[in-house]
C-alpha cells in the first residue's frame, strides 16, 4: 500500500508539462461563460503552438470566465506525460490526437475522485474508514495508469459510484461532531435563495443548486460541499472553516470577500478582491 498524498501526482493541473487537452478536448457553447463555440476534439482559437492560452492574463474581460473555474485536478500532466509518454497530438497521426481527446474527460473524473479521497484521509472523524479510503485510494489511482485503450472502455460511473458509497459515510461521520441540528440540503433547489446569516452548520449541501444564491455572513462551518453548484454564490463575509469536499473550480465560480473564512485545501481567488 501506498504512503498518501504524497507520492501521489500533484492533483491541480500542471500546463507546463499538459499539451493544452483542456482546450483540446472539452467543448464548450456561446454563452455568458464563453465567448463562441466549440466541439471537442477542436482546439480552442485561443490555444497557441506551445500549448499555451494566448489570452490568459484577460480571459474573464475576453468572454472566457468559464475557463476561468477549470481545473483538471492533474489529469491533463497524466494522460499527456504517462498515458501518451510525452507524445504530443500536434506532431502525432490524427488517430493519436483522437485517443487523447477520448481519454482525457476518463482521467479527469477519476482524478477528481482522488482528490475526494484525499482530502476524505485528512479528516479525523472519519477515521473509522481511513483503511477503506486507503484502498480506495491506491484502486484509483491504480486506474489512472493504465493504457489508453484500457482507460477508454472503463466503466468510469461504476467506479464513481463505490466511491461515493465511501464519501457518504465519510460526511456523516464528519458531519456528525458537528454541534447543532444539521440541514439536509442534498440535491435542493437553492437558487438564487436568500440565505444571508444562515445557520448552516454541518449541513448536507451535497448537489445542492445554489446559483446566484446570496450566503453573506453564512455558517457553513463542517458543511459537505461536494458536487454543490456555487455559480455566483455570494459568499461574502460566509465562514467556511472546515467545509469540506470544497474544490477551487466551485469556489472560483462563487463571489466571496476578504472577510470570507475557507477551509485550507482551497484558496481565495485573485478576483474576488477586484469585485469586493
Amino acid at each position: 500500500m501506498q504512503d498518501h498524498p504524497g507520492d501521489l501526482v500533484d492533483l491541480h493541473g500542471d500546463c507546463a508539462n499538459c499539451f493544452g487537452l483542456c482546450c483540446v478536448a472539452l467543448p464548450f457553447t456561446a454563452s455568458a461563460d464563453f465567448a463562441l463555440d466549440k466541439d471537442a476534439g477542436t482546439p480552442c482559437r485561443n490555444l497557441q503552438d506551445d500549448h499555451r492560452c494566448g489570452i490568459h492574463a484577460r480571459l474573464r474581460q475576453s468572454g472566457f470566465s468559464g475557463c476561468t473555474v477549470y481545473d483538471c485536478f492533474g489529469a491533463g500532466q497524466k494522460v499527456s506525460q504517462v498515458t501518451f509518454a510525452g507524445k504530443d497530438w500536434r506532431a502525432a497521426s490524427r488517430e493519436h490526437a483522437r485517443r487523447m481527446v477520448d481519454v482525457f474527460p476518463v482521467v479527469r473524473q477519476l482524478h477528481e475522485l482522488l482528490w475526494y479521497l484525499t482530502e476524505a484521509l485528512t479528516l479525523p472523524a472519519a477515521r473509522p474508514v481511513h483503511a477503506e479510503l486507503r484502498e480506495l485510494l491506491d484502486e484509483t489511482d491504480a486506474l489512472t495508469r493504465r493504457t489508453a485503450e484500457e482507460l477508454a472502455s472503463l466503466d468510469v460511473a461504476a467506479h464513481r459510484q463505490k466511491v461515493n458509497v465511501l464519501l457518504l459515510r465519510t460526511s456523516e461521520l464528519a458531519r456528525a461532531g458537528v454541534r447543532g441540528r444539521k440541514k439536509e440540503r442534498r440535491g435542493a433547489d437553492l437558487m438564487g435563495a436568500r440565505l444571508r446569516g444562515a445557520d448552516l452548520r454541518g449541513a448536507n449541501l451535497r448537489g445542492a443548486y445554489l446559483i446566484a444564491a446570496d450566503l453573506t455572513g453564512a455558517d457553513l462551518r463542517g458543511a459537505d460541499l461536494i458536487g454543490a453548484d456555487l455559480r455566483d454564490t455570494d459568499l461574502t463575509d460566509a465562514d467556511l472553516t472546515g467545509a469540506f469536499f470544497l474544490t477551487q473550480p466551485q469556489l472560483n465560480a462563487a463571489r466571496g470577500s476578504a472577510g470570507t473564512r475557507l477551509p485550507a485545501s482551497v484558496g481565495r481567488p485573485a478576483h474576488w478582491t477586484a469585485e469586493h
